[in-house]
């Protein structure tokens, strides 16, 4: 019998299981329903905790049909980001969890900026004031639900929501709960100084140890609900994008990740603690080191929205063919700038580099021969265009250029969008062999783990394990095209900026 880890990605969306072998081939995949977002209020996204679990137990059940699960050397989760739920001391949640996507935080950015100051809480936890932390979403509990933050025994990420149920332990990785802004990364500690100065405190939230550290083995109720066997190492992992550049092992100065997922992620690796308006700064899933992260929250998000809300009607083509492969088959024949029509993709707010919680999308150059084919194309290239920004901006500020973006997640099964993104970025881009690097990465921090010890380290797994497929080359007419089109897009959203915000204001009362 051939031995495996399980690399888990319990997503916003769904939860996948993956048998990984120490090459890094998978061997059987197991996955859930879907999960559903609930919106009680137009710009609240919440989730019922509880769905993870399930849908853990359900990939891991599907898992099972298709591999022994008693050779399973260890299990690692990794999983969505900055999304949080308060639990009792059952571990029984004691509301909804407030999901990353959650957006009623407005007023508690400005608690932050006045306690805290938003350079200090910038250097500190590696994030600029933003909605997507989940530190302001807890300042909303602490004044609209106080009883809840009153009643928490513990406030989990994920990562510790599904540790603790299969363990018995509150306890997180370091690079698992940091990106709720809440630890300090200068000592991989939590930053009570700054819990205490917003009224909250440093036991309230879960232990933390370092990424590929065992929290425990499973317990036997565990056991019983996801077919694992009793006693199987579960090991401390990290946020989905951090896995993502494991998975992907972009973690020199050649290459950088691009994880093409419901956010959009440009990912590079810095060994030394450093902070900067173009990125946000995350512990690494490795030993030592940090990920300089772009992030724009609506990515595939925008792309899936366009879908749903300007061409259902494509929705039952006579070959399957899914929306998004119909509008990119007549996209690929329009030419670099859609003819003139330029989006501005903020959704859903803007994180880097503006750091705008209120900005909005902009759509500019319409005239009469557009299409949606045309609208499709045009969020194509504004991603691009953002990452570009962004990613100029990052290697500026680490003094090198990479020469390499390695991409995963949905995106990057487009083959027009990876070429646009190397004919925008002029940047070779290269899809990982595995669409699912995420889970990639975390089945390395598995096997780098001591409990299983393939790997001396997560470092040495991720170059043994990781592998790219198919390349995409910048096209020298289009990159100049592109070239002289970005000069466009970098102005755009700093010209409109402050009517943007006079039309949020007045709009948003």
């Amino acid at each position: 019998m051939i031995e495996f880890v399980i690399g888990v990605d319990s997503s916003t969306t769904t939860c996948k299981a993956i048998a990984w072998d120490r090459h890094g081939q998978a061997l059987a995949e197991g996955r859930s329903e879907p999960f559903a977002l609930l919106r009680p209020e137009p710009t609240f996204y919440e989730q019922q905790a509880e769905w993870w679990w399930d849908g853990l137990c359900a990939a891991l059940s599907d898992l099972g049909h298709k591999v022994d699960l008693a050779q399973a050397k260890a299990i690692c989760i990794t999983h969505q980001r900055e999304t949080f739920v308060p639990v009792d001391r059952s571990g029984k949640a004691l509301r909804n969890a407030i999901t990353w996507l959650d957006e009623r935080s407005h007023a508690q950015l400005t608690v932050l900026r006045d306690k805290i100051g938003a350079d200090r809480l910038h250097q500190i936890t590696g994030k600029a004031l933003s909605l997507t932390p989940s530190n302001g979403k807890i300042l909303w509990l602490l004044e609209h639900e106080p009883d809840v933050i009153a009643r928490a025994h513990k406030i989990l990420d994920t990562h510790a929501f599904l540790a603790f149920r299969l363990t018995g332990q509150f306890t997180t990785s370091v690079a698992s709960a940091d990106p709720m802004g809440l630890v300090d990364l200068r000592t991989g500690k939590w930053a009570s100084a700054l819990m205490r100065e917003l009224g909250l405190h440093e036991e309230q939230f879960p232990a933390l140890c370092q990424p590929g550290e065992m929290i425990g083995g499973v317990t036997a109720s565990a056991s019983t609900a996801t077919g694992l066997p009793t006693g199987l190492p579960v090991i401390a992992s990290a946020g989905d994008g951090q896995c993502a550049g494991l998975g992907a092992n972009a973690l020199g100065q050649s290459r950088a990740y691009l994880n093409l997922g419901t956010a959009v992620l440009g990912g590079f690796y810095s060994p030394d603690y450093r902070t900067d308006i173009w990125y946000r700064t995350l512990g690494a899933p490795v030993p030592t080191g940090f990920f300089l992260e772009n992030c724009l929250r609506s990515g595939v998000f925008t792309v899936a929205w366009f879908a749903d809300r300007f061409a259902s009607d494509l929705k039952h083509h006579p070959l399957g063919l899914s929306i998004e492969e119909q509008l990119e088959i007549a996209a690929s024949k329009l030419p670099p700038g859609s003819h003139g029509l330029m989006l501005v993709p903020y959704l859903s707010s803007v994180m880097t580099p503006y750091w705008d919680a209120g900005a909005t999308g902009i759509t500019v150059g319409w005239t009469g021969m557009h299409g949606r084919e045309h609208f499709y194309r045009a969020i194509l290239e504004g991603i691009a265009f953002e990452m570009r920004l962004c990613g100029e901006g990052t290697m500026a500020s680490l003094g090198y250029r990479v020469s390499q973006y390695v991409t995963m997640g949905g995106g990057s099964k487009s083959g027009l969008w990876c070429q646009i993104m190397a004919d925008v970025t002029g940047v070779e881009v290269v899809r990982s062999t595995s669409t699912e690097a995420t889970c990639l990465g975390a089945g390395m921090i598995a096997a780098a783990s001591l409990a299983v010890g393939w790997y001396p380290d997560a470092m040495q797994a991720a170059q043994t394990m990781a592998s790219t497929a198919e390349q995409f080359s910048p096209n020298p007419r289009a990159q100049a095209i592109y070239d002289d089109l970005f000069e466009v897009y970098r102005g755009l959203f700093p010209a409109l900026q402050p009517l943007l915000a006079k039309l949020t204001a007045l709009t948003r009362r």
